[in-house]
C-alpha cells in the first residue's frame, strides 16, 4: 500500500497541509496551453493521491487557474486552498485568443494590474471566491511584491500595503475567520523581513529561494520565521525548471523564469555529477532538500500532466543515501549549515 503523504502545521494557522502541494501556474497554461479535461485530470488524480494543499493566484492565466482549480476541488472540503492578492483583474476587450502574455498562453480577456491597497485587497479576495466557486479561501498571499519585482516603484506599492492599508484588509479577513492566515508569496527575501518587521504574518510562500541551487534564505529569513512562528511553503522548488531538466536535455534550460546563465549552468551540471554517482534523480533531490528543513510545511512543484504528477511522486519517495548530501557540501554545492533528509526524515 502507498504510505499517506504526512501533514505539516502551518503556524498557528490551526491550518495542517500536505508536505507535498500543487502548484497550479501550468493550470493557467503557464508556457502553453492546456486543457480543461487535462487540468481537471490533474487536480483529480492529485487529490486521489493524497495531495492535500492547492495553491493558485489570480495572475496564472488571468484567471484561468483559479476557474479550473475551483471547478476541480468543488466539494473538497478536507483540501487547502490558497490564492494570492495584489494585482486585480481588468477587462481586456483586445484579447482574443490564447498569445503569450506575461508567459501564459491564456485566452482570459483579462490584464493584470497592481494594486496592494486596502479596497483592492478585498476586491481580490471576493473576485477569486466567485472565479473559485468556492465558500472559503484559506490562506490569502500577498503576490509579487518587493523591490525586486517593482524597483523603483516598491515605495509606492509598499505604502499600498502599509499606509493605504492592504496589510489591515488582511489582518480584518483573518480575525473575521473569512481566511486562516495571509502572508507572502515572492521570489525574494528582503521584503519576507521587511513584512515581519511591519506585523505578524501568518506563512511565507517563497518561490525559489530555498532549493537545491540557493539557500540564502538560511541567512536570516529561516531563523526569524522560526522565531516569529511562521511557516514556510516552497515554490519552484526547480528554480523554474532547471532543477528538473537538468543540462543534459534537449528542452531549453530555464531559470528564473528566462534562460539559464552560464554560471547557473556549470553549478547544476557539477551537481548532475554527483547525481549521477549515487544514482539519485536530480529532480528527486531538488524536491527532498527543502523538506528537510523544519520551518518548511509544504513544497508545491507546478505540475502540468497526470504522468508529471505520478513522476513527482516517485521523486517524492525516492531513496537518497546520505552521502549524496556529504557530498554535495564538500564540494561546496551546498551550505554547510543546511539541514538534509535523513532516512528517518524520508
Amino acid at each position: 500500500m502507498t504510505p499517506p503523504i504526512p501533514l505539516r502545521r502551518v503556524g498557528n494557522t490551526g491550518l495542517a497541509v500536505s508536505e507535498l502541494g500543487l502548484g497550479t501556474a501550468p493550470l493557467g497554461n503557464l508556457y502553453e496551453p492546456l486543457s480543461d479535461t487535462t487540468a481537471q485530470s490533474v487536480l483529480k488524480a492529485a487529490v486521489s493521491a493524497g495531495v492535500h494543499y492547492v495553491d493558485t493566484a489570480p495572475y496564472y492565466g488571468f484567471g484561468l487557474s483559479e476557474r479550473r482549480v475551483g471547478d476541480g476541488l468543488r466539494g473538497h472540503r478536507d483540501i487547502v486552498v490558497s490564492t494570492k492578492v495584489g494585482r486585480l483583474l481588468h477587462p481586456e476587450p483586445n484579447v482574443t485568443n490564447d498569445s503569450m502574455r506575461c508567459g501564459f498562453r491564456s485566452p482570459m480577456p483579462f490584464t493584470p494590474v497592481f494594486d496592494y491597497s486596502h479596497d483592492a485587497i478585498m476586491r481580490s479576495w471576493e473576485a477569486s471566491l466567485q472565479r473559485l466557486g468556492l465558500a472559503r479561501i484559506d490562506l490569502l498571499y500577498v503576490h509579487d511584491a518587493g523591490a525586486a519585482t517593482h524597483g523603483a516603484a516598491h515605495a509606492e506599492r509598499w505604502e499600498q500595503l502599509t499606509r493605504r492599508g492592504g496589510f489591515r484588509a488582511l489582518q480584518r479577513l483573518r480575525e473575521e475567520g473569512s481566511i486562516r492566515g495571509f502572508g507572502l508569496g515572492v521570489n525574494e527575501t528582503a521584503v519576507c523581513i521587511e513584512a515581519m518587521n511591519y506585523g505578524h504574518i501568518d506563512v511565507i510562500l517563497l518561490a525559489g529561494r530555498y532549493t537545491l541551487l540557493e539557500q540564502g534564505a538560511l541567512g536570516e529569513l529561516l531563523p526569524r520565521a522560526k522565531a516569529d512562528g511562521t511557516a514556510v511553503i516552497v515554490g519552484g522548488p526547480y528554480n523554474s525548471g532547471i532543477l528538473a531538466a537538468g543540462t543534459r536535455s534537449k528542452a531549453a534550460p530555464r531559470y528564473n523564469y528566462a534562460p539559464a546563465p552560464a554560471e547557473v549552468m556549470a553549478r547544476v551540471a557539477q551537481i548532475e555529477t554527483i547525481c549521477e554517482r549515487h544514482a539519485v534523480p536530480l529532480a528527486a533531490a531538488a524536491l527532498q532538500f527543502p523538506l528537510a528543513h523544519p520551518q518548511v510545511a509544504s513544497v508545491i512543484p507546478g505540475i502540468a500532466s497526470v504522468a508529471q504528477l505520478f513522476e513527482t511522486l516517485r521523486f517524492y519517495r525516492a531513496s537518497i543515501p546520505s552521502q549524496f548530501w556529504e557530498d554535495l557540501k564538500s564540494q561546496g554545492l551546498l551550505r554547510d549549515d543546511a539541514v538534509v533528509p535523513t532516512e528517518t526524515t524520508r
